[in-house]
């Protein structure tokens, strides 16, 4: 039988083959299920075994939630930027410099195509992944490698025969798949949507607790290869290379010997890039030669042996017809222009945000322009300029509304902020039909039968006004409206009735507060356990749950400062739906650590930080963010963080070793 470093051993090698299978290959050879019964036998075994601890164990992929300031490293090679080209003249200049300056000497260009993410320079050392940085200023940017293990596409280990030491960099991006369901859950949130990948990407890999990045779908391409003894002087075979030692090398190059085989590459993709999955914005083209790289050398700011054609953003110009005003769920007033028809990026728009009242104004808009329109990040369509050339005399300026297009109210806009919200809470139309909508969805209530369209007709009937009137619902009630047979109606009566035993937390997530998405949810009812606790709760109480920022806790505060949301759960609860934890969450808290506060700094072998942080909640303590004179215990691991142990020091808090802390849990 093989030791237990040795079934560690073999399991973790299997699970790297099986993540480099789906997540780069596109093969999965194992079911989801067999790799989660792998994976969970390798986390037992771990936590049974601290002893046998891997930094680069695919266990590690899940992230930590350790908040902390990025260190800056300085890269081993300059990370420069490209210079930039527009058309063909251009790429044949840049051309015709390569083939001066190698004084006719044959020379092969790789044609790439240019993801639109955010660059990453990742370090291996004998064969695992040592760090990633990001390009900051070319010369040192921000050490990022707690949140780029858990970007499955990338290797944790190699396999083959890779040099001891090298850099393969590359562009951390979010497929469009990933991007569309990751703003459909900030909306879901009351979460203002990313604009475009390109900044979710960007955004992601800088955010501070990676067990919150391993939640957002990332990828990566790797694209060059620099250091001391690498398998080839040919860019394009290192890449190859690569490939096999198990990075995600892109599947899209072409090696060109003439600049007609160039142009035919750039010409290809500025069609062929609507089919991608993913955002691209241009071409790279890169010598292929090491050796003719290194002749060529640099300018200040980029090499010369590569340069990046830039696509022209596809515009449309068309008429505006007319600007119309729509309410969110949170009543949010978004304008959107009405456009006549005009084909784009591969489909007929009509129709184009224009965000809020600011953007509005930089346009200086005026009814009936001619406008032109691109798709932002290729998805979403936006006007970006007006041909005042051909506006009409005496055109009125578009003005953002002062009432709200479906109640009247006026509406106001919160300093500090870009949107102009509708206050009208309770009997605004689609802010009611919205907060109904999504307090029966999926990941909410689930309640089986009830759909946007059923909603309608049922406000519109003046049967619901509320959530609450859900449950007040008959049969025959039902089955009097369009479409609505026994069948259907007998299945929305019974989904309402199981919805009663849905958890607390999940009820909470389904009432619809402003920033409290599923995960928030997760934490409030954790700390406070029932919802009178929740709704009695201060600003610094609220806080002082882990992850719950002053924008969140502000938000759960004027919530429950209304009246009618109070009454409304009064009335819920009447109907039996859980605002409590149950009896079996509740048998997993105690009132051990009741009155006391904590500080977690450092790693830990018996937990994670999120489980000691869960362990501190479900024995009646809270989490701190940060030491201060409230703290009474900074719990430390190994490489805990300098400055808090200092300040710990400084303000006498005691400082307690995991043990210690669960000698307290067990007093």
């Amino acid at each position: 039988m093989p030791n237990i470093g040795d079934k560690i051993h073999e399991l973790r090698e299997l699970l790297h083959h099986h993540n480099h299978q789906y997540y780069v290959l596109n093969e999965p050879q194992i079911s989801d299920f067999e790799f989660d019964q792998l994976m969970q036998q390798l986390i037992e075994l771990e936590k049974e075994h601290p002893e046998l601890a891997d930094a680069n164990s695919p266990t590690q992929r899940v992230g930590s939630d350790i908040s902390k300031e990025f260190e800056q490293v300085k890269h081993a090679y300059p990370m420069l930027s490209l210079g930039n080209t527009y058309n063909e003249g251009e790429i044949s200049d840049f051309y015709t410099r390569i083939n001066k300056q190698l004084i006719d000497e044959p020379f092969e260009i790789v044609c790439e195509l240019k993801y639109d993410g955010t660059a990453i320079g990742l370090t291996y050392e004998n064969g695992r992944l040592l760090r990633a940085v990001t390009r900051g200023d070319g010369v040192q940017g921000d050490d990022v490698t707690a949140n780029v293990k858990t970007i499955r596409s990338i290797p944790l280990n190699l396999k083959g025969d890779y040099p001891d030491s090298f850099e393969i960099r590359g562009e951390i991006f979010l497929p469009h798949k990933g991007f569309n369901a990751l703003n459909e859950a900030r909306m879901e949130a009351g979460e203002a949507p990313f604009a475009n990948p390109r900044n979710a990407a960007a955004g992601s890999l800088k955010m501070q607790n990676s067990a919150q990045v391993a939640r957002r779908p990332l990828d990566c391409f790797l694209y060059y290869m620099l250091g001391d003894g690498l398998p080839s002087n040919l860019h394009s075979e290192n890449l190859e290379k690569a490939r096999s030692w198990g990075f995600k090398i892109p599947p899209h190059m072409k090696v060109c010997k003439t600049i007609d085989e160039v142009y035919a590459f750039i010409n290809h993709w500025d069609e062929a890039r609507k089919d991608l999955p993913y955002d691209i914005d241009g071409i790279v083209l890169k010598v292929n030669s090491l050796e003719q790289q290194r002749r060529l050398g640099f300018t200040a700011k980029s090499p010369r042996w590569a340069i990046s054609y830039k696509f022209k953003a596809e515009q449309g110009y068309t008429k505006l017809k007319s600007v119309t005003f729509q309410v969110g769920r949170t009543g949010a007033v978004t304008p959107v222009a009405n456009l006549e028809p005009v084909f784009l990026a591969g489909t007929t728009v009509q129709r184009a945000s224009l965000h809020n009242a600011d953007i509005i104004n930089s346009l200086d808009l005026h009814q009936g322009d001619m406008v032109y329109v691109e798709k932002g990040g290729e998805i979403i369509p936006k006007i970006v300029g007006v041909d005042e050339t051909v506006r009409e005399n005496n055109a009125p300026k578009v003005e953002f509304i002062k009432n709200c297009p479906e109640c009247e109210t006026p509406l106001v806009r919160v300093e500090g902020e870009a949107a102009h919200y509708c206050p009208n809470v309770s009997s605004c139309a689609p802010q009611v039909k919205g907060r109904i909508e999504h307090f029966i969805a999926r990941k909410a209530m689930n309640i089986d039968g009830l759909g946007i369209e059923t909603i309608d007709l049922l406000y519109k009937n003046g049967l619901v006004k509320n959530v609450a009137d859900l449950y007040a619902l008959h049969p025959m009630q039902l089955t009097g409206l369009e479409r609505m047979g026994d069948k259907s109606a007998n299945n929305i009566i019974a989904g309402l009735e199981e919805s009663k035993q849905v958890n607390f937390a999940r009820v909470l997530f389904a009432l619809g507060i402003r920033y409290v998405g599923e995960t928030v949810a997760k934490k409030l009812a954790s700390a406070f356990k029932n919802i009178d606790a929740l709704m009695n709760a201060t600003l610094e109480q609220l806080t002082e749950v882990d992850e719950i920022g002053e924008r969140i806790a502000q938000s759960v505060l004027e919530y429950f400062d209304n009246e009618l949301n109070r009454e409304l759960i009064d009335k819920l609860k009447q109907i039996g739906l859980q605002f409590q934890l149950s009896d079996e969450e509740q048998a997993q808290h105690s009132d051990a650590l009741e009155g006391m506060s904590f500080v977690v700094s450092g790693s830990f072998s018996s937990f994670s930080r999120d489980e000691l942080k869960s362990l501190i909640e479900k024995n009646g303590g809270k989490n701190l963010s940060g030491v201060s004179s409230k703290t009474n215990y900074l719990v430390a691991g190994d490489k805990i963080g300098p400055s808090k142990l200092a300040k710990a020091e400084k303000l006498n808090i005691t400082i307690i070793s995991e043990d210690e802390f669960k000698q307290l849990i067990n007093q």
